[in-house]
């Protein structure tokens, strides 16, 4: 992983820690992230907060084709690479 993606991770990590309500140490970044109660209005919030911190515009089922907090890094950090 390169710093850029490891960045994306912890800001992910962060969101996530707000708006699931979970501990920091209850899970890692490969922990599916409907175990960590994502639901539609949450992927619909994270989107918005993506799209505010990185200036992409990206649709809700990107949460669902990166499934856990490493993945949609991935994803997010290669959406920056091509823009």
């Amino acid at each position: 992983m390169n710093t850029e993606t490891d960045a994306i991770e912890s800001w992910l990590v962060d969101r996530v820690v707000a708006y699931g309500r979970v501990d920091t140490g209850t899970f890692t970044p490969e922990t599916p992230l409907a175990e960590l109660g994502l639901d539609s209005v949450y992927a619909l919030t994270l989107c918005g907060d993506i799209e505010d911190e990185y200036d992409l515009d990206v649709d809700p089922t990107i949460v669902w084709d990166h499934p856990t907090i490493r993945e949609l890094a991935g994803g997010i950090s290669e959406r920056l690479a091509a823009a």
